[in-house]
């Protein structure tokens, strides 16, 4: 036998035991993510008694040697000040109702900003795909944790409706230090109910996120008085268009 067929043989093993073992990861992973895969169909009609970012903080405050008792109470969208809703969706997540979970706009200009940066470090988020990271995932910027999140962010959207999914992130987000949704919220540095939020204190809370342990307790920088402007203005703009529920006034 030649010393080339010899060689190409044993390439093409090489090759077979490559792809093989390239499957076997495959597989592997999908194995894992099917396992661990989150069943978000419940969250229909109950509410989650914990979210991991929750116990993320938890687990943190306890590893310094403190104690962290969460203040959070759940609280219907009924309950919330229309303000608030509309605050978050315009600073967060302007094409809420038009989108399927992923603003790709927004994914391509964080993109854009990542590679000009060489990091991963802004992702575009959408309210649901921040929601799927809240309730079910890690904080790591990580290419395997981001597939992962936009697995589930398209498990919500698929089997949740809109104020379904809005309800859920305005009661679990982080809205200081161990504090969170709207309730816990606006007791916590308004000392009043969510329902009660006047359209200014609304703006200041949309403008705290994403960095909310920052500024707790409640510091007015010139920061959060320059967002808390954009926010007002970007309100009346969506108030002359389209009501919170996302159907057009005219």
């Amino acid at each position: 036998m030649s010393k080339s067929k010899t060689s190409g043989g044993l390439l093409r093993a090489v090759g077979r035991l490559t792809l093989s073992l390239g499957l076997i990861v495959v597989a592997g992973l999908a194995l894992y993510w099917w396992a661990v895969f989150p069943d978000v169909s419940g969250l229909a009609t109950t509410n989650p008694s914990s979210t991991a970012l929750m116990e993320a903080r938890m687990t943190e405050a306890q590893e310094r040697g403190r104690s962290l008792k969460p203040a959070w109470t759940w609280v219907p969208l009924s309950h919330i000040s229309p303000h608030l809703q509309r605050a978050v969706i315009v600073a967060e997540d302007a094409s809420f109702y038009d989108h399927e979970g992923f603003d790709w706009t927004g994914i391509r200009e964080a993109a854009l900003r990542n590679l000009k940066v060489g990091a991963l470090r802004r992702g575009g988020s959408t309210i649901t795909q921040q929601l799927a990271k809240n309730l079910y995932l890690s904080s790591d910027k990580t290419l395997l944790r981001k597939a992962h999140e936009a697995l589930i962010t398209r498990s919500l959207e698929q089997r949740l409706g809109k104020q379904r999914i809005l309800e859920l992130y305005l009661n679990v987000v982080e809205w200081g230090r161990g504090v969170y949704g709207a309730e816990a919220a606006a007791q916590h540095h308004f000392g009043k109910s969510a329902l009660e939020l006047t359209k200014e204190e609304a703006a200041l809370l949309a403008a705290m996120l994403p960095s909310p342990r920052s500024y707790d307790p409640l510091r007015i920088t010139r920061y959060l008085s320059v967002r808390q402007q954009q926010i007002l203005r970007w309100m009346a703009k969506s108030d002359a268009a389209k009501p919170v529920n996302g159907k057009s006034r005219h």
